[in-house]
């Protein structure tokens, strides 16, 4: 099976099985999501929504939070990963979205990776879930399914795999494409025991092929 076949199969399967895929992070605005990405890295979406509900209480706009104390963040988020930095990181995010671009979200990923705590993987997760642009987040998740299946070659970077991913997925589904992903490799492609009896890419997946082959 070539690469583009493999591409093709994945996408009819997602397609057919998974035509609405979003991000289960809870978010009413730019603002709002921005923050839960930012809380999120390495730290599950159950506890982010969990810690939101109260953070968002507190700080329910940008201004808010750049007027908030980092002690006073780090108290609303410290049962996430990281909070001493993570604290900080949403307070200059916070001050620096009114002081260089007025409080209003950019939507260029260059734009978006001067704010405080926001690196390429965040900002292509604004960029395609708020601008619906062609925008590719590697995570762990993505980063994992897709070398297992075959969709990416030696791909020692989520860098390369964004560029590798995006070179085969049609534009117009790469922000589908990203939460198809990140939720199989959720749910059924986990790290360390995948649910290859549950998937249904099986018939084109290279990870399950070599598993077979080792098993005989």
């Amino acid at each position: 099976m070539t690469k583009k076949e493999r591409y093709q199969k994945v996408i009819e399967y997602f397609k057919e099985h998974r035509p609405i895929a979003e991000t289960e992070l809870t978010y009413r605005t730019p603002y709002e999501l921005l923050v839960a990405v930012i809380l999120s890295a390495q730290c599950t979406d159950k506890r982010v929504n969990v810690i939101t509900i109260d953070f968002f209480k507190s700080f329910p706009t940008v201004e808010t939070l750049a007027e908030g104390s980092v002690a006073h963040i780090f108290e609303l988020i410290k049962s996430c990963s990281y909070p001493n930095n993570k604290a900080k990181h949403l307070q200059g995010m916070a001050r620096t979205l009114l002081s260089e671009f007025d409080g209003v979200m950019p939507s260029d990923i260059a734009d978006l990776q001067k704010l405080p705590g926001v690196g390429r993987k965040t900002a292509n997760v604004i960029a395609s879930v708020v601008f619906n642009k062609p925008a590719m987040a590697v995570d762990t998740h993505v980063f994992r399914v897709s070398a297992r299946i075959g969709l990416t070659t030696n791909s020692k970077t989520p860098l390369d795999t964004e560029f590798q991913l995006v070179k085969h997925i049609p534009e117009e589904i790469i922000p589908l494409a990203h939460h198809w992903l990140i939720l199989h490799g959720r749910y059924v492609c986990l790290a360390r025991k995948p649910k290859c009896e549950e998937c249904g890419l099986t018939a084109f997946c290279k990870f399950y092929s070599r598993k077979i082959t080792v098993n005989k």
